[in-house]
């Protein structure tokens, strides 16, 4: 009796846990909608995710193009944006961003997507795990795992960083970082097409 009490206050903690959470990061996600902060690639998957019952989104990103500023060398404790960009980059926009005032060491990175997916218990959150699979999305896990509140991230492949600029000397060569954002633009392209098959799958396999 008292095993079984144990565990039923157990399963009404994780409930109330999860409630919880769900209606803040809900309430978060509608706000940075609103205040123009979400990323627009990934706020259809999102919204359709907030709208179910047992999953909700934490801080996701769909992905980017930076120029990531670094004062003090290759930590990361001081680092800024320098210049951020969601979507294709041009040349001479790219260059404006390099040539422009910095200081300590500036970083040319792509960052793929990185999405936080909760959901109420492990068999729900194995469902993410699936639809991740099915989409071709290589890197993902359970990374909280506890009654009420489960966590899997997901995160695409497609990534470039190198330094380009340290104090005020450029690092490398025009042709080269023609060449470089010619692919960083294609990779970045292969990961949106990525999240919109994830989103399919996201559609087909969470309820």
């Amino acid at each position: 009796m008292g095993k079984n009490s144990d565990l039923n206050k157990k399963k009404f903690a994780g409930i109330e846990r999860f409630t919880m959470v769900n209606a803040m990061h809900k309430k978060s996600f509608e706000k940075a909608v609103n205040e123009g902060k979400a990323d627009k690639q990934i706020i259809p998957m999102c919204r359709f995710v907030s709208k179910t019952k047992n999953f909700f989104t934490s801080s996701s990103c769909a992905g980017r193009i930076i120029l990531l500023q670094l004062p003090k060398g290759e930590s990361k404790k001081d680092a800024s944006f320098h210049r951020k960009w969601h979507r294709i980059v041009k040349e001479k926009e790219l260059w404006e961003g390099i040539n422009a005032v910095t200081s300590g060491e500036l970083w040319f990175k792509l960052d793929p997507f990185i999405l936080h997916i909760g959901a109420d218990s492990l068999e729900n959150s194995k469902k993410v795990l699936a639809a991740m699979t099915k989409a071709g999305v290589k890197r993902g896990g359970i990374i909280v795992a506890k009654p009420g509140k489960f966590l899997v991230e997901l995160q695409g492949s497609q990534g470039i960083a190198f330094p380009v600029k340290k104090r005020k000397k450029v690092l490398v060569e025009k042709e080269y970082m023609k060449y470089i954002l010619e692919r960083a633009n294609e990779k970045l392209e292969k990961n949106y097409s990525l999240l919109k098959r994830l989103e399919k799958e996201f559609r087909k396999g969470l309820k």
